[in-house]
């Protein structure tokens, strides 16, 4: 079972080498590997043809939104895939994430195929149709480790290395490959 809803408070940073060394020799100390301790992630990403998304996100507005197409594995027809929205509002993240095949999650996006009843999919429909016609604009995928809190799960963190975005072949099933968003280190 997944967890289709969330609220969490997100901080990143960038961490070069160096810096990752001496943070893995400190983490588990007060973290533990959750339940899935290691993954690789792949992220096709929405937008509309003028890339209307991803301006509004670049500039900070106090609420942004974006919607991505997310699998854990390069995925065939069946796949379990995740159509998810993601919305900041004032600092505060906010997903909502439904779980379908792979082929019909595609199909769903390019509009050939509805969705499951279910207040998520509502949403989905309703930025579909605010936005018009959304497309597959950017992947992005990376390797994740992730950890909870050893005195409270809820705690989460992620730790993500060799970040790749392309924006040509923009299918999931192409594999994970692309150009390296960080410089080595």
């Amino acid at each position: 079972m997944y967890q289709a809803v969330f609220r969490r408070k997100e901080l990143k940073y960038f961490m070069d080498d160096g810096q990752a060394r001496g943070f893995s020799k400190v983490i588990l100390q007060y973290m533990l590997p959750d339940e899935y301790p290691t993954s690789a992630i792949s992220n096709l990403y929405y937008d509309t043809p003028d890339f209307r998304l991803v301006r509004n996100s670049l500039a900070k507005p106090s609420y942004k939104e974006k919607l991505r197409l997310r699998c854990y594995s390069t995925p065939g027809p069946d796949t379990e895939s995740f159509l998810e929205i993601k919305k900041k509002v004032l600092g505060t993240t906010y997903k909502r994430r439904a779980e379908l095949p792979y082929a019909r999650a595609l199909s769903y996006m390019a509009g050939h195929a509805a969705g499951w009843e279910g207040q998520i999919f509502r949403e989905l429909d309703w930025m579909r149709q605010a936005y018009g016609p959304l497309v597959p604009a950017m992947y992005l995928s990376y390797d994740r480790c992730s950890f909870k809190g050893a005195g409270d799960p809820s705690l989460r963190l992620t730790v993500d290395r060799n970040i790749r975005w392309r924006t040509q072949q923009l299918d999931l099933s192409c594999g994970v490959w692309g150009e390296q968003l960080l410089e080595p280190g």
